[in-house]
């Protein structure tokens, strides 16, 4: 894939509550539909999201997008607009994720092009551009964004234009009309006086030793809203020819993200032909932060990935990579496997988060609400492969859990005082049994 462009505490019994659902959800059969190997072999927008049709030109106007999940249909060489309602006081990211059907066609230069612009034609962010690198269709996404900061651009409430655009000469594709899918995403701005942390200096590139430990079963998601939650530890999957698998990784502030991605083993069938494999991370925004690639010939194959701690400060910076580790919250990681290959590829994911959570910036509103940070319910959930949403259910699934500790805690306490009531019976009737019948003396 190519890019251009520059881009305190909890009761015992609760808490004992909480991980016990947690772990019951993670140890949940998969869906039936998991069980068809053709299930994960193209890309599924959120069911949640909102049907919209783009504008063919600017002076249209097109839908106004608020804070949400979207998504429209394009097809090669064409160019959709569409609003974008933006406040005065906010960081805002509108990604776009080209979603390729299972038997579509692309060249190498086939993408997408994002832009946010003002009503004026200012650029709020450089536009950015993602292709899909080869002729096997992946999911490719990226983001366009509005940065609140003194100089810049788009300072302004009011509505503003984002653009999504297929770039590429491929012919057959140009018949073809994809499911591309928007979301639109508010950081709330710093409080004012807070002083932005500072970015790190340095960092390693490696970690000193391989993550080890028992591979535990994570089966990837179809794309963004289902991937598959995974803490530091090994990770086992099967990839399918011509696939791609999503996991999402909670990255606190300070945190590295590693990846080795081992394909095949010693039982894998050899193949005649190379078999493309690519590993992508992308942020918290679905912006692409970084890929690596390789082929698979029939011997176990190993991908590596790290990225730079994520830091606030990182958005200044004028390496893309470190630029993306803008966030604290849900990283991505996508693999992908071009269609060579005639049965399905074991993988091992050696997935590690290196570093101390640090302190966060003096939002001026509720980040983590706002889909930038990670809740300690959901680090847990990812630690035992469990699904929370990320999104409209994360206030739902903890009112379960709050209800069922409420619950449970009644019952306990309930089946306690039954338990001791019980007991002083049964103590009665022993002192009464043993105590022997004396006849009276008169």
């Amino acid at each position: 894939m190519g890019r251009g462009g520059t881009a305190a505490g909890v009761r015992t019994t609760g808490a004992g509550i909480a991980c016990g659902l947690i772990l019951a959800l993670g140890q949940a059969p998969l869906p039936a539909a998991a069980a068809n190997p053709d299930w994960l072999s193209s890309y599924e927008t959120a069911p949640d999201a909102q049907p919209v049709k783009g504008a063919s030109s600017a002076s249209a106007g097109g839908p106004r997008l608020t804070p949400g999940t979207y998504v429209d249909t394009i097809s090669g060489g064409e160019r959709k607009f569409y609003r974008v309602a933006l406040d005065g006081t906010s960081n805002a990211y509108v990604s776009a994720v080209l979603a390729p059907p299972r038997d579509g066609t692309v060249s190498a230069t086939d993408g997408i092009r994002v832009s946010l612009r003002s009503a004026e034609g200012a650029h709020c962010s450089v536009s950015n551009d993602i292709t899909f690198g080869g002729t096997t269709p992946l999911p490719v996404a990226d983001y366009s964004t509005r940065r609140i900061g003194k100089g810049r651009e788009c300072q302004t409430a009011g509505d503003y234009v984002y653009s999504v655009e297929w770039i590429g000469s491929s012919g057959a594709s140009t018949a073809s009309r994809w499911p591309v899918e928007l979301k639109y995403m508010k950081e709330p701005g710093l409080k004012a006086g807070a002083v932005m942390p500072s970015a790190p200096a340095s960092w390693n590139t490696r970690l000193p030793q391989r993550v080890k430990g028992e591979a535990k079963g994570a089966s990837g998601g179809s794309g963004f809203y289902d991937a598959t939650p995974v803490g530091h530890g090994v990770w086992r999957d099967r990839l399918n020819p011509g696939e791609s698998r999503f996991y999402r990784v909670p990255i606190d502030w300070g945190q590295q993200l590693f990846v080795d991605g081992d394909f095949g083993d010693a039982t894998s069938e050899a193949s005649s032909v190379a078999a493309g494999l690519r590993m992508t991370v992308f942020n918290t925004a679905r912006g692409f932060v970084d890929d690596t690639g390789g082929d698979y010939r029939g011997t176990p194959t190993t991908l590596s990935m790290s990225t730079a701690p994520a830091a606030f400060a990182n958005r200044i910076s004028d390496q893309d990579d470190r630029s993306a580790m803008r966030f604290s919250g849900w990283y991505y990681l996508r693999i992908s496997l071009a269609q060579r290959i005639s049965s399905p590829l074991p993988v091992t994911l050696r997935v590690g988060i290196s570093g101390e959570p640090q302190d966060g910036p003096e939002y001026e509103g509720d980040a983590t609400d706002a889909g930038f940070g990670i809740s300690e319910l959901e680090r847990a959930a990812a630690q035992q492969n469990a699904f929370l949403d990320d999104d409209d259910d994360r206030a739902e699934m903890l009112l379960i859990i709050g209800v069922v500790g409420l619950v449970m805690g009644t019952l306990l306490v309930l089946w306690l005082v039954v338990w001791a009531v019980l007991s002083r019976r049964g103590r009665r009737r022993r002192t009464t049994a043993r105590t022997p019948f004396r006849p009276s003396a008169h």
